[in-house]
């Protein structure tokens, strides 16, 4: 478990870095959206952020960013994989996890995902592009960490003997 806890904390620790860098990936996508003439629906899937990064970024800042974001959401999609093998859970726990399965899934639509305090990752958007366009993809990994998070305090109450791999 603790191992997990660890690749939690390093996850958080890019992600605030990332954090930092929220409207740099907010223009991103604005670039990649133009380039791709898709400025009218929202970026609703990890995979079509990939997508826009592959066929339409045309610069060295954009790309970087998109890629942080895209390694963030696949280290958050390995921890779920690494998650499902060390204990068989209870209802709750398989519940969470389920959830930050579909959540980091390449195809998932993000659209009506939204942050909810303590996060303001979508205050920092104009209401237009937190209702319409950004508001899900820059609130995936928020809602999928606080879910880990959740579902590492749960197993942590778990009988010992539940425990597949007690690292």
């Amino acid at each position: 478990m603790n191992d997990i806890k660890e690749s939690l904390r390093t996850i958080e620790q890019n992600y605030k870095i990332f954090q930092q860098q929220q409207f740099t990936f907010i223009a991103a996508l604005e670039h990649t959206r133009e380039n791709a003439h898709d400025k009218i629906k929202p970026v609703s899937s990890i995979g079509q952020v990939q997508m826009y990064m592959d066929h339409y970024c045309n610069n060295s800042t954009d790309k970087r960013i998109l890629l942080m974001f895209l390694n963030l959401c696949g280290d958050l999609s390995r921890l779920c994989q690494r998650l499902e093998t060390l204990h068989s859970g209870n209802a709750t726990t398989n519940a969470l996890l389920e959830k930050c399965k579909t959540l980091v899934s390449q195809s998932n639509d993000l659209s009506a995902i939204r942050a909810k305090y303590p996060h303001d990752v979508v205050n920092h958007l104009s209401c237009d592009e937190a209702r319409n366009h950004y508001g899900g993809v820059v609130s995936l990994i928020p809602v999928v960490l606080d879910c880990m998070k959740e579902w590492v305090a749960h197993s942590e109450k778990l009988p010992r003997h539940m425990m597949q791999n007690d690292s």
